[in-house]
């Protein structure tokens, strides 16, 4: 399911935090957000799944805008960066709240939503917490537990907020491998650049809200671009074995240089 977001800008009290971004994700593509603290990728995810109204711009999700909140959950699922419901349920019953776009209000569960909720649970390794209190789970358990209620909604565009918060290096591989197997198209922002470029297809760059480059992750991530817009000295080189670019992060003057300098002199590169 192809998504298109469209000259999209949001503003709140006199400041623009997502600027006339355009970006596009083909069907089964996984692309990927990156970009430093207060870049504007979740204000822009939230404009994507709806909790935001954009204040110009429009998204499309196969090609059409998506009016209802109903049509919206039945074609987009949301993993948000560290969720809670709010209420004492179970993790079974978070899961099975990823049902509810498909059905009519208080209609029961059926065994086939049951079935998809425990093979949810399994593939994302929380099957044994199933009957545990959501509050009560570590930020890494809740995570885990919030791409199974995504899974159980079976959407055609997958919207990841940081999946891998709080998660140790085992699960962030597992949650991103699982990501990618889905067949969904997936829009998701990462902070680890290094993941971003091993499970990515494409990146988008954000700095101030705005799109500062785009493309496959070797063009995107050059040690040129990690001192403009991050701030840092990096040796960027290929992995031999996964031939997927590789950020090394290097002491030196190039953060001091680079944020010393006022923010309309740094300039930004758009691949």
């Amino acid at each position: 399911m192809p998504l298109q977001v469209e000259s999209l800008s949001y503003a709140t009290g006199g400041r623009t935090l997502v600027d006339a971004v355009t970006l596009h994700a083909a069907a089964g593509e996984t692309v990927g957000l990156v970009g430093p603290n207060g870049s504007g990728k979740t204000t822009l995810l939230r404009c994507v799944y709806g909790t935001l109204r954009a204040s110009a711009g429009r998204v499309l999700v196969d090609g059409a805008e998506l009016t209802g909140a109903k049509e919206r959950a039945r074609r987009i699922a949301t993993v948000p960066q560290d969720g809670q419901t709010g209420f004492e349920l179970t993790v079974r019953e978070v899961v099975a709240m990823g049902r509810s776009p498909h059905k009519r209000f208080w209609e029961p569960d059926t065994a086939a939503d049951e079935r998809l909720v425990t093979e949810a649970l399994a593939r994302v390794g929380v099957l044994d917490l199933a009957e545990r209190a959501f509050p009560g789970l570590s930020g890494g358990e809740r995570q885990r537990a919030l791409v199974a209620r995504a899974l159980v909604q079976q959407p055609g565009l997958l919207v990841l907020d940081e999946p891998t918060n709080h998660l140790d290096i085992r699960y962030q591989l597992d949650i991103l491998t699982l990501v990618r197997g889905l067949g969904t198209t997936n829009l998701l922002a990462l902070h680890d650049l290094n993941l971003a470029a091993y499970f990515c297809d494409r990146l988008y760059v954000l700095h101030g809200g705005a799109v500062v480059a785009s493309g496959p992750p070797a063009d995107v991530l050059t040690a040129g671009l990690l001192a403009e817009v991050y701030g840092v000295s990096a040796d960027v080189g290929v992995h031999p074995a996964t031939g997927a670019p590789t950020v090394t992060y290097l002491p030196g003057p190039e953060t001091a240089t680079a944020l010393s300098r006022p923010a309309g002199e740094r300039k930004s590169s758009t691949i």
